[in-house]
C-alpha cells in the first residue's frame, strides 16, 4: 500500500524564504562568487612516462604485464579486452609496484584480445 503525504505549511513557508532570497540575490546583480585560485598548469611527476604492451591475443584469462623502465614505480594503470564478446576480468598493479596486470575472457572463444597500459614515474 503506497501513502502519500501533503507537505506541511512549515515546509511551504520555508520553500518561499529560500526562493524570495534567490531572487533578492539575483535582483541585486551581485557577481557569482569567485572560485579559487588554481594553477593552469599542472605538474607531472618526475620521470612521468606512460608505457603499454599494445593489443594480443591470449588464452582466456591468462595475464598480460607491462612493467615500469628501470628505478620508475607504477602510479596507475588500466587494461583494455578486445573481441566480440570480451571481458575485462581484472586490471590491478603488480604486488612490487614496478608494473600492471590485466587479464580477460570470451564467453565463444578460446582467446582474447588484451591491451595493457601503465603510469610510471621516478
Amino acid at each position: 500500500m503506497r501513502k502519500m503525504y501533503a507537505l506541511g505549511t512549515g515546509t511551504m513557508a520555508l520553500a518561499a524564504v529560500v526562493a524570495t532570497g534567490l531572487a533578492a540575490h539575483a535582483d541585486k546583480g551581485d557577481p557569482a562568487p569567485e572560485p579559487a585560485a588554481h594553477s593552469k598548469t599542472a605538474t607531472l611527476p618526475a620521470g612521468y612516462q606512460i608505457v603499454s604492451l599494445p593489443n594480443a591475443n591470449v588464452p582466456n584469462f591468462q595475464r598480460r604485464v607491462v612493467y615500469c623502465p628501470g628505478g620508475k614505480h607504477v602510479l596507475g594503470g588500466g587494461g583494455e579486452a578486445r573481441g566480440a564478446d570480451a571481458i575485462l576480468v581484472g586490471s590491478f598493479p603488480t604486488p612490487d609496484g614496478r608494473g600492471w596486470i590485466a587479464l580477460g575472457r570470451q564467453n565463444a572463444y578460446p582467446t582474447v584480445g588484451i591491451s595493457v597500459y601503465a603510469i610510471c614515474a621516478s
